[in-house]
């Protein structure tokens, strides 16, 4: 599914709550004490918006001598998300770009008809114990938008508004909310917001966009008079406006969601597609070496998954 071996999510308990549509429990898996929890997709929930793809990085504390090497691999059919809390990844692709990513800012990365890419620690932090958090979503292209040229955003963290009220604050990742807007730039209606909630603080999440989820990273959150323990992801229905407070301890949450996609997609490992057939082409172009390199990360490759 991704360059992260992790296992499926599984429902969670019943909630009392109308608003909730969903509550998934994400899968933890253990890849050398590096944790992965992924929440989408789901054989329940296959996307919120065009959020096809969900997964939870750490936190974890790697020991000094070893480090995250996500080896090149290929994409088509999509938008990743890189966005960090805790740590720096290097990121390096086929269309030559070489940047490293801290904790705040956004790596917005279109593979369109096809892109390759890895993401390593940098080489200045080998060596000492490194801390690393963060999400790795994946958002579906629109139909006319699948084949575009591949492309690579870099947006800093002093460029996405902040808010802070009635003891919420946070930053406005993608998208609008709060009459706040992110400079950056995606093919379709599409939300993501970090919300820091102090004990008994609220955020007003209006219903403005079709589709609708919050995955509560720590801290406890209350819904309505539910409560919600750390790595749940909660689907929300649409046209519901609701308020999200913040349990005793407070909490740390990404909202996100946006419009439906128009037609159904397909994904398989790393690539994604409303065309099965398109995506059966990109598996052949990987096996027999038709993808670009990644140029300054040449020697290595994750191959294409046995039995394909």
């Amino acid at each position: 599914m991704s360059f992260f071996p992790g296992t499926d999510p599984l429902p969670g308990d019943a909630f009392a709550s109308d608003a909730i549509e969903q509550l998934i429990i994400p899968r933890s898996s253990d890849i050398g004490g590096f944790a992965v929890r992924r929440a989408l997709p789901t054989i329940r929930r296959r996307l919120v918006g065009p959020f096809i793809f969900f997964d939870r990085m750490g936190p974890a504390l790697l020991r000094a001598g070893e480090a995250l090497d996500v080896k090149p691999h290929p994409h088509i059919g999509l938008s990743t998300v890189t966005y960090l809390f805790d740590g720096e990844i290097k990121h390096r692709d086929s269309l030559g770009t070489e940047l490293v990513i801290e904790p705040g800012d956004i790596n917005l990365m279109t593979a369109g008809r096809g892109i390759v890419h890895s993401e390593r620690t940098p080489e200045k932090l080998r060596g000492q114990p490194l801390s690393i958090s963060g999400l790795q979503t994946w958002l579906a292209l629109p139909d006319q938008m699948e084949e575009i040229d591949p492309a690579f955003a870099h947006t800093s963290k002093s460029a996405m508004p902040m808010f802070e009220a009635d003891g919420a604050s946070g930053r406005v990742v993608i998208g609008s909310t709060a009459g706040l807007s992110s400079p950056v730039k995606v093919f379709s209606d599409t939300l993501y917001v970090d919300v820091t909630l102090q004990p008994g603080g609220r955020f007003h999440f209006e219903a403005d966009h079709e589709e609708r989820a919050a995955y509560l990273l720590s801290g406890e959150l209350e819904i309505a008079g539910d409560r919600f323990a750390p790595d749940q992801l909660l689907v929300f229905r649409p046209g519901d406006a609701l308020t999200l407070i913040g349990g005793p301890q407070g909490a740390h949450v990404m909202l996100f969601g946006g419009a439906a996609m128009a037609s159904k997609r397909h994904i398989w490992w790393n690539f994604v597609s409303s065309s099965k057939e398109r995506i059966e082409q990109a598996k052949e172009e990987w096996r027999t070496g038709r993808f670009d390199i990644v140029p300054g990360d040449e020697d290595e490759f994750v191959p294409l998954p046995q039995g394909s």
